[in-house]
């Protein structure tokens, strides 16, 4: 597998394979409960990836739209 791939699999993993981890409320992060606050991190996250992704990918080097 590229490793293209297992990047896009990383958001995956962390926000949903996270949760049973991260399924508390008690400690407030920004005044949200954890698992809120997790999931909001792991959007975040998500973008850099993504974008990470789209720097790196090889379909993406080359011209603009012709």
């Amino acid at each position: 597998m590229k490793q293209i791939h297992l990047l896009g699999l990383i958001p995956f993993i962390g926000m949903l394979g996270g949760l049973p981890f991260a399924n508390k409320v008690t400690p407030y992060i920004l005044g949200m409960p954890f698992l809120l606050f997790w999931i909001v991190l792991w959007v975040i996250l998500s973008l850099v990836v993504m974008a990470i992704i789209n720097f790196i990918d090889p379909a993406n080097q080359g011209g603009g739209i012709q």
